[in-house]
């Protein structure tokens, strides 16, 4: 925020002694009443306008571009989404080589289970996740049960 107000103060230092100088200069031509809907003064009105909202842009501008928020990695993607009620839902992730079901709901995220081989190959993620994620679930219990 220091850094916002040094650089708003550096680009209208200028433009206030500018202005100060020359309406010094004019003060003895100008009379003391000017029309306020003068053309001059609609256009000081526009030209701030167009000032303030440049100004507010770049800013937002700024905010979004350097704010710290990492990149998405590549290294980590959504396989596969599956509703299981009206605000819960099962995710297939891919991290790295392992693949991991997780659980939403409102507010949390649990951790399901792990796979080291994948269920489902990145490529065909769209295509009936459900139904492998399944299989690879009762393989994965049919498996643990025999141990």
């Amino acid at each position: 925020m220091r850094y916002l107000s040094a650089l708003i103060f550096l680009i209208f230092t200028p433009v206030v002694i500018a202005a100060d100088s020359s309406s010094a200069a004019k003060a003895s031509l100008t009379p003391a009443y000017q029309e306020p809907f003068s053309a001059q003064a609609l256009m000081q009105l526009l030209l701030g306008l167009v000032l303030v909202v440049v100004l507010i842009l770049s800013i937002s501008w700024a905010l979004r571009r350097f704010s710290g928020i990492a990149p998405v990695s590549k290294n980590m993607r959504v396989l596969g989404v599956m509703p299981l009620g009206t605000r819960e839902k099962a995710v297939l992730i891919q991290v790295g080589d392992k693949q991991m079901l997780l659980g939403v709901a409102p507010g949390r995220v649990s951790h399901l289970q792990s796979f080291d081989e994948p269920v489902v190959e990145p490529e065909e993620a769209g295509k009936g996740f459900a139904h492998r994620l399944s299989e690879a679930m009762s393989k994965q219990k049919g498996g643990s049960d025999a141990s």
